[in-house]
């Protein structure tokens, strides 16, 4: 385990490097006809993601304000991108009164949510931690990723969580036949695809698989309109179905043994 643990850490170094290469390299937004206000948004839309690119301040507040478990108490944080930052809003109800962490930023790929890793979940000693990663490596969203690169951020994670006595699950990516801020891409098979490597990952190094894709995905394998609007985000319905698949990978992950 300690050398484990050596070993992310220089992973994690390699990456903050190329976060820090590539605010260095990345030019300023260019100068155009735009408006003077709509110039400034743009330059400070920027300036965030060249500062802080995994998004460390979205929810170092609330960590601190959330404290350490209390006694007794079977934490779980639910770390992903949109579609678990909307849970929280779309559903609320599913969080209310329970000792759940909604942890999600919207736009995240798998390396920004490695580097925020330690902050927004392992310093909040959670019992079970559920991964819902993917979708927009996929779209392409901090530039282009390869499968094994998905693979490699995601397989960090888990066995860091592991590492420090947290449960983990693996959730399947949820079908999109398209991206509506990115239209052409077909993601649909590469999504069957990247589930299929995260369910054989999680059986072989016995991790939960929690499978929502087999819930969602219609003939095209994408995600129906009754859960939908963009084909890509639930809506309310649709976290309606996700939270009972949830509580069940929670409970059976409760019930592990060490």
């Amino acid at each position: 385990m300690k050398n484990f643990n050596l070993n992310f850490c220089c992973v994690l170094a390699l990456l903050l490097c190329g976060q820090i290469v590539l605010g260095q390299n990345q030019a300023a937004p260019a100068a155009t006809s735009k408006t003077a206000e709509e110039m400034a948004k743009e330059y400070a839309a920027w300036t965030k993601v060249r500062d802080d690119w995994a998004n460390f301040t979205r929810y170092r507040a609330a960590n601190e304000k959330l404290g350490a478990p209390k006694p007794g108490e079977n934490r779980v944080v639910f770390m992903g991108n949109s579609i678990t930052d909307g849970w929280i809003r779309s559903n609320p109800e599913f969080f209310e009164g329970r000792p759940y962490v909604d942890r999600g930023i919207s736009g995240q790929t798998t390396p920004q949510m490695l580097v925020r890793f330690k902050a927004d979940v392992i310093d909040l000693q959670p019992k079970v931690v559920v991964i819902l990663a993917g979708i927009n490596d996929i779209a392409g969203n901090t530039g282009p990723s390869t499968f094994k690169m998905i693979e490699d951020n995601l397989a960090a994670m888990a066995f860091l969580a592991r590492s420090y006595g947290i449960k983990v699950i693996m959730s399947s990516i949820l079908p999109a036949f398209d991206f509506p801020w990115k239209k052409g891409m077909e993601p649909a098979e590469k999504v069957v695809t990247m589930n299929a490597w995260i369910k054989d990952f999680a059986e072989k190094n016995k991790f939960i698989y929690l499978d929502y894709f087999s819930a969602f995905a219609d003939e095209r394998k994408g995600m129906p309109l009754k859960y939908s609007r963009d084909g890509v985000h639930p809506n309310k319905d649709g976290y309606l179905v996700m939270g009972p698949l949830a509580d069940a990978a929670i409970a059976k992950a409760l019930k592990q043994k060490k």
